[in-house]
């Protein structure tokens, strides 16, 4: 059973992705994926994470999730004790968008201004 979890962890970092579509955002990859509606975005407030100027961010300790190097899915409490859905394979690409349903996302999309710029329209 732990490997089978730590297989799909590792398929999921190399497949993780991000699609904008009519009904939200859909998070796939490996167990944490799902679709976040689009009216729990808070799309004002997401932006482009820089962790030297806003190290709250960082996640602080994993609650279920899978945390490698270069690579955390799963469930965290971030440094300012807020609850966040992390797929973070690149802290310098690294996304926050904040959540009207209790938690954050942190994600790593290939081209971060663009993936916003596309949520926003």
């Amino acid at each position: 059973g732990t490997l089978a979890l730590l297989a799909i962890s590792l398929r999921g970092a190399h497949s993780a992705r991000f699609e904008v579509v009519g009904e939200g955002l859909r998070l796939r990859g490996d167990l944490y994926g799902r679709l976040v509606a689009r009216h729990e975005l808070v799309l004002d407030q997401a932006r482009r994470a820089n962790f030297a100027r806003e190290p709250e961010l960082l996640p602080r300790s994993r609650r279920v999730g899978t945390s490698l190097p270069g690579y955390q899915s799963g469930w965290f409490r971030l440094r300012n004790g807020e609850k966040a859905l992390l797929y973070l394979t690149d802290r310098a690409r690294a996304v926050y968008i904040p959540t009207t349903a209790g938690y954050s996302l942190l994600l790593s999309p290939l081209d971060p201004d663009g993936f916003l710029a596309a949520l926003r329209r």
